[in-house]
């Protein structure tokens, strides 16, 4: 893939170019802020961006708001977010952005690196990848009686799990080694347990996984 990189930590990004090279991908440009980003990617859109959320000069956003511009301008170019924390607010404003092409994970992350160039694959395919460690938190943040992801069975709540990671009904089927038609059965009673079943205007799967961050969407017509 031709990805492009924005990351103020030169240690972190020099990285980041050795590994995708060395894993075949063309990095178009690696830079350090997010204005420097969006001018690369109007120069010549790559497949993938890989931003920090965290940049100069205030080092807050910089990176998440070039990340939801490029979603905005160039929506088939995919994004995949890096951040030091669990920040769900982020994670949120990236899923009600756009549910395909996107991902957010934790820096650490890009330690493991067959979890970091998985999550990059499934960005560029279109698909999602959000961290395993920032949904396993989000769901044990979780408990109240009158909380409607307690209504979840265990199982159910690891089906939201993955859902919340990017996961497809198939690849959830084989990690948690059951049938597929397993799998949406329960993803069915999800929505049924998160008053989603009759949900028009979003995916009813982004819905789900916006409960799961607490969060809602903003204010859109119905489809």
């Amino acid at each position: 893939m031709r990805v492009m990189l924005a990351e103020d930590s030169t240690l972190l990004r020099e990285g980041l170019v050795r590994l995708l090279a060395e894993e075949g991908h063309a990095v178009a440009a690696a830079v350090g802020d997010g204005d420097a980003l969006l001018a690369a990617v109007a120069a010549g859109p790559p497949d993938v961006v890989v931003v920090d959320v965290r940049m100069p000069p205030t080092h807050t956003d910089e990176g998440l708001r070039a990340a939801l511009e490029i979603r905005r301008r160039w929506p088939d170019v995919g994004v995949l977010v890096l951040s030091q924390y669990v920040e769900k607010r982020y994670a949120a404003e990236l899923i009600t952005a756009d549910s395909g092409g996107v991902g957010y994970l934790l820096k650490d992350r890009v330690a493991q690196v067959d979890e970091f160039l998985d999550a990059l694959d499934r960005v560029g395919a279109g698909g999602a990848a959000f961290d395993p460690e920032v949904v396993r938190r989000l769901l044990a943040a979780h408990g109240a009686r009158d909380d409607p992801l307690a209504r979840l069975t265990p199982r159910e709540r690891d089906v939201l799990g993955a859902m919340a990671q990017g996961h497809t009904n198939a690849s959830i089927a084989a990690s948690l080694h059951v049938s597929q038609s397993a799998v949406e059965k329960h993803v069915n009673a999800i929505f049924d347990k998160l008053d989603l079943s009759h949900a028009t205007g979003y995916s009813r799967r982004v819905l789900a996984v916006l409960r799961c961050l607490g969060s809602e969407p903003p204010a859109r017509e119905s489809d």
